[in-house]
């Protein structure tokens, strides 16, 4: 398998990864009775996460583990995304 087709996969399957926990972290604010809008979900994203790391932080003295996927995804979606223009053939 080529190297490249490897690397956009995993950059995808990264960004999907990134995507599904923002939306799990915004339905986690909602639930809490947090003021969040949908529609602005992709600007204020860090926002929210931010949210929810203080949050989680003050209710048991850890951040939640939604705060790690979601930091987690979105710098391997960019490593990858940053190998795949390094690899890539001029």
């Amino acid at each position: 398998m080529n190297l490249r087709i490897i690397l956009i996969v995993l950059a995808g399957v990264c960004s999907v990864w990134y995507v599904v926990t923002t939306i799990m972290i915004y339905a986690d604010l909602r639930r809490r009775g947090q003021k969040v809008n949908f529609l602005w979900l992709r600007i204020a994203a860090p926002w929210y996460a931010s949210r929810y790391r203080a949050m989680t932080k003050a209710e048991n003295g850890m951040v939640g583990p939604l705060f790690y996927h979601w930091i987690v995804s979105i710098n391997l979606a960019l490593f990858f995304a940053v190998l795949l223009l390094v690899f890539s053939p001029q």
